[in-house]
Formats: structure tokens, C-alpha cells, sequence
């Protein structure tokens, strides 16, 4: 039998039921969703939200809550966006053109001029330069260093050549560890901080000398190697930006790490910026650092690793701490 209905005289139709059931259930639909209109539950639920009231909320603008933390009186919080425009846009370009400039930079100077040699063979006789003590700071600082660089570049730039290639589970475990690695280690990283710049303080002061070394580019230009101290002009350098930029890092991640201090968001978005901004100064100056402390000059990295260095090197580099050391002036 055929699936239609088929209709004779005097008997019902049911497909004309069905049609006026449709035709009254339209009033019912609209009333059902005017009743069920966002805009007038809000209104019902929150007398007082008007389109003023919206307007308000769209812009930013505080109200009162029950809350008493930071920013809970904030309904849409647009300083967000503008922060994350600011990353995304200034931030992580500038930085990576300031990093991949310096490398860049440090790769041509090395192909151009090549490792700075030793202008004499070595003597075989050793003179200490630094402690134990000494070396024990520097490479707790720059072992905390670099795992905080490469954990804080994953967080700033990984999403973009990592996330792409990695499944889905590697990634978000990877990031998940880099946030915690960054935050624990951060707090050790600004100890090893102050106390290198408490220890090697009173070395780094700028002199005349100093000055000279700099006019002769560190021994670029010229025949002779400039004279220095016991740290030439360069290496006071890197200290005094340890010091400024360095104090400046440490100090935004101590208020990002400890937020139960009551800071608010517009704090916490303020110092997120000063904390990456001074970052990644730092990372490009450190390249630098450690290009001239291995494969930029010959014998510097031997006595950061065994504490003492070769007279030659000592005699060619830093002459005025040599003479101070044998207890004689040199020509």
C-alpha cells in the first residue's frame, strides 16, 4: 500500500491537522523566543542592564562586585588586547630581529677578522685569574641563564615554528614544563644575579684606560693590543648590563612569579612587557659575551674553565693586571 495518505469523501484528513498544528505553533515559537532573548533574561535577572550598561562593560569600564580581589571590579578587561597586540606585533618581531641580527652580525665579524690570536707562543707558565669561588658564580649564572632563555624564548616564540610539527600532547607537555621550569628557576637565577654583581663589583669601575681601549676598538684597530686591567672596557661593559638590565629582568619576574601579592592585571601586563623587553636585550648582548669568551679569542674560555690562564695570553690581553701580578712594570 502506498505510503500516502489517501483521502475520501468523509473521511478525516490527517495531513490538514497537521498543517493547522503548524500554523498555531508559530505564535507559540516567537513567544518562545522572546522569552528565551538573552537581552531580556539579563534584564530580568540584572535589572539595570541597559544598552548603557553594555556600552560600559564593551569599554572597560569598573563597576562593583562581591569580590574584593584585584580587577574583579573589571567586567571586560580591554587593556588585554591591547597588550597582546603589543606582543605580538612589536615585542616578539623586535626581538627576534635584535637576536637574529646579533648572531648574524657576530657571524660576519667572524668570517671578516677570524679568532684573535695569540701574537706570541705560549710560555707553559700559568697564572691564576679566577677563584674557585669566582667560577662557580659565573657558571651557575650562565647555566640558569641559558635554561631561562631557551624556556622563555619556547613561551615567547615556540608556537610558531614548534607547535606546527609536534603532536598535540608533546606540545602542550613541553610548554607546561617550560612555564614551571621559568617560574622555579627564576628566584635562583636573581641569587646567582646579586651575588656576581656583590663579588665583581669592585672591579668593574671605568677608568682612562678604559677609555683608550675603547678608541682602539678592544685591539681592532691598530697594531698593538690596548692595554687593560684586570677586566678590559668590554667586559666592564657586560657587567654594568648585568647589572642594569640584568637587576631590571630579575626584578619583573620576581612581580610576575609571585602574583598573591595583590598586584592587579595592568601591573602584572606592564611588567610582563618590561620583563621580555629587557630580556631579549639581554640575550642579544649575550651572544656577544660569549662569542669573545670561546670562539672569539684564543685561550679566554681556558681560564673561565680551569681557573688560571697563560702568561702570554695574560701578558697580551690585560698587561696592567699582569705587571700588577709579577710586581713589575712592563715596556
Amino acid at each position: 500500500m502506498n505510503a500516502l495518505w489517501i483521502s475520501h469523501p468523509g473521511q478525516s484528513k490527517p495531513w490538514l491537522y497537521l498543517l493547522l498544528l503548524c500554523l498555531f505553533s508559530l505564535p507559540l515559537s516567537a513567544w518562545g523566543q522572546s522569552a528565551a532573548d538573552p537581552r531580556r533574561e539579563a534584564l530580568q535577572s540584572m535589572p539595570g542592564t541597559t544598552p548603557d550598561f553594555w556600552r560600559d562593560a564593551v569599554e572597560g569600564v569598573t563597576g562593583r562586585t562581591t569580590s574584593r580581589s584585584p580587577g574583579a571590579d573589571t567586567l571586560i578587561m580591554t587593556e588585554g588586547e591591547r597588550w597582546r597586540q603589543l606582543r605580538n606585533q612589536w615585542i616578539s618581531p623586535g626581538g627576534a630581529i635584535a637576536l637574529g641580527g646579533t648572531l648574524v652580525a657576530l657571524l660576519g665579524f667572524y668570517l671578516l677578522v677570524g679568532q684573535i690570536k695569540l701574537a706570541h707562543p705560549r710560555s707553559g707558565r700559568k697564572i691564576e685569574r679566577w677563584t674557585r669561588w669566582d667560577r662557580t658564580i659565573h657558571w651557575y649564572v650562565a647555566s640558569l641563564f641559558i635554561i631561562l632563555g631557551l624556556t622563555g624564548l619556547s613561551i615567547l616564540y615556540a608556537k610558531w615554528f614548534l607547535q606546527p610539527i609536534l603532536p598535540t600532547s608533546v606540545w602542550a607537555a613541553w610548554m607546561n614544563a617550560a612555564k614551571n621550569i621559568h617560574n622555579y628557576l627564576g628566584p635562583l637565577f636573581a641569587l646567582g644575579v646579586v651575588a656576581m654583581i656583590v663579588k665583581w663589583l669592585k672591579h668593574n669601575f671605568f677608568n682612562l684606560t678604559d677609555l683608550k681601549w675603547f678608541l682602539r676598538g678592544g685591539g681592532i684597530i691598530g697594531k698593538a693590543h690596548p692595554s687593560a686591567g684586570y677586566l678590559n672596557g668590554g667586559e666592564k661593559v657586560w657587567f654594568w648590563m648585568i647589572v642594569l638590565v640584568g637587576l631590571t629582568v630579575v626584578a619583573s619576574g620576581l612581580v610576575l612569579d609571585f602574583p598573591n601579592f595583590g598586584q592587579s592585571r595592568e601591573t602584572m601586563q606592564l611588567f610582563l612587557v618590561i620583563h621580555a623587553v629587557a630580556s631579549l636585550i639581554l640575550l642579544a648582548a649575550s651572544f656577544g659575551h660569549i662569542y669573545i669568551g670561546t670562539l672569539g679569542t684564543e685561550g679566554a674560555l681556558e681560564g673561565m674553565k680551569t681557573g688560571y690562564v697563560d702568561e702570554t695570553w695574560a701578558k697580551q690581553h690585560h698587561d696592567l693586571w699582569y705587571a700588577e701580578v709579577k710586581g713589575k712594570d712592563l715596556p
